[in-house]
């Protein structure tokens, strides 16, 4: 595992790497149980889950409030976690049984700065204790660009970031022009990287301007209609 790190020139400490060794362990268990990953290899597991999700912290300063929109099982957020101590992680899901993944996962390795949300987006966006609340907000998500962008932006205080993890495709940067216009967002920056011979990008997307109350819009509009 640690050469696999260094591969990616990610130096992680001898506590750090104990607790991704833990991780590898009791995720491969769930992961045989619940289905919360179709990569099942060790290698594929610490390459495309864990090394792309600690990319962020290699190019970016995390701090403060920290939101994962649809993590999923974990990740970005786990990870993230493991190495930032010091930053609280709220990790959302409208799915429950995969939160209580998280829990349990977050409680075997003893990471006290994370915490879930179980709720759908669209409805998350509009709540007061979440909407506007965030530092950084992060997804691994591969929905469609610019409906990730209606869910999480409202989430994020002004001025600060969302941090999208995508594969690099110039062709959807394109596509979220108005959507960043209508939320009162624009990209700050695009860091591309290459994993495991697949061309990936973090897209950073900065608040620039309070987002109008009415986004993000009610429960499947963003699906049906994105901001396009």
């Amino acid at each position: 595992m640690q050469e696999l790190f260094k591969k990616y020139d990610l130096e992680l400490s001898s506590e750090e790497l104990k607790k991704f060794q833990k991780f590898l362990s009791i995720f491969m268990e769930k992961n045989s149980q619940i289905n919360l990953s179709g990569i099942r290899d060790t290698e594929g597991i610490i390459e495309k889950h864990f090394i792309d999700s600690l990319m962020l912290a290699a190019l970016y300063d995390v701090e403060g409030n920290v939101a994962d929109m649809w993590t999923g099982g974990w990740f970005p957020g786990i990870p993230l976690a493991i190495v930032n101590p010091e930053v609280k992680f709220a990790l959302i899901d409208s799915v429950a049984k995969k939160l209580k993944c998280v829990e349990e996962f977050a409680e075997t390795l003893e990471l006290r700065n994370v915490t879930t949300v179980n709720g759908r987006a669209e409805e998350i966006g509009q709540e007061i204790a979440y909407r506007e609340r965030f530092d950084l907000v992060v997804s691994r998500a591969t929905a469609y660009f610019p409906v990730l962008l209606e869910y999480t932006i409202p989430l994020l205080k002004v001025w600060w970031v969302l941090a999208a993890y995508k594969l690099t495709d110039k062709e959807e940067l394109i596509s979220i022009k108005k959507a960043l216009k209508r939320l009162g967002a624009k990209i700050m920056k695009v860091k591309n990287y290459t994993l495991a011979d697949q061309e990936r990008s973090i897209i950073f997307i900065e608040k620039i301007e309070r987002t109008n109350k009415k986004y993000p819009r009610k429960v499947w509009i963003p699906l049906k209609a994105p901001l396009v």
